[in-house]
This record gives structure tokens, C-alpha cells and sequence, in this order.
């Protein structure tokens, strides 16, 4: 799990992917956070992704850094507790000028059942669960 949460900060940027109906949808996301041994994301009660994870919760997160990449699937599960909020606020405080703990917007989802494949160009895929 600290490999994938490591892989996801040093590319800065990863791609969610949500199902949108029968739609896929996927968005740009740079918040990854581990807490109580847990991967953690972020987002706004009020965007779409959030709807669609409430909707369904099987989501994909793909990221790619020099030459290896990196996608996670599995499902989200919203934790309401004041303590992973803040955890995730704390860990990238540039947020704080968007969200706070209780804003009644922000919310933190952590993985569960999640597979994650490290792929590249030159190695065989390997492939953890977590």
C-alpha cells in the first residue's frame, strides 16, 4: 500500500475514473493520503464525480511517471469522521483555501478491495491487492 500511495504523490497527478450511467467518465485528481492504513482521496459533495461514486463505487485510478504506470481499481467508501478530513487537509494544506472540515462539502473516500498493477514498458505487470 506504501508503494501505490508513493507511485500516486511522485506523479503528482492521477486519473479517476467513474461510471456515469452507462457512461465512463474520468477526471484528473492530485490528492492521495494514507490514514489508519487506508489509501484516502478527496472531493466536493457538490461535482459530479461524487455523485457518481455515491451512485457506484467501483472506480479506476490510472497514473504514469517515467515510463511505468500504475492503475488501482477497487471501490471507495466514504468516511464521515472529523479525523480523516482533517487528516487529508493536513496533508495538503492548499486545500484549506477550497474546503474545511466542515464545510458540508468536503468528503474523503478511502479504497477497499482494490488491486493495484505497477506495469511498464520493460518489466512484467506485478500486481498487489490491498
Amino acid at each position: 500500500m506504501k508503494r501505490v500511495e508513493k507511485f500516486l504523490k511522485d506523479a503528482e497527478v492521477y486519473y479517476l475514473a467513474t461510471v456515469d450511467g452507462d457512461q465512463p467518465r474520468v477526471r484528473p485528481f492530485g490528492t492521495v493520503n494514507v490514514f489508519e492504513d487506508k489509501i484516502y482521496i478527496q472531493t466536493g459533495k457538490v461535482k459530479d464525480v461524487s455523485k457518481q461514486i455515491h451512485a457506484n463505487p467501483k472506480v479506476e485510478i490510472c497514473a504514469f511517471k517515467d515510463g511505468d504506470w500504475l492503475r488501482v481499481a477497487g471501490e471507495l467508501v466514504e468516511d464521515e469522521r472529523r479525523e480523516a478530513k482533517e487528516a487529508m487537509l493536513d496533508a495538503y494544506p492548499n486545500l484549506k483555501a477550497m474546503y474545511s472540515v466542515d464545510d458540508g462539502n468536503t468528503e474523503v473516500f478511502y479504497l477497499k478491495n482494490a488491486k493495484a498493477t505497477f506495469s511498464s514498458f520493460t518489466k512484467a505487470p506485478e500486481t498487489v491487492e490491498f
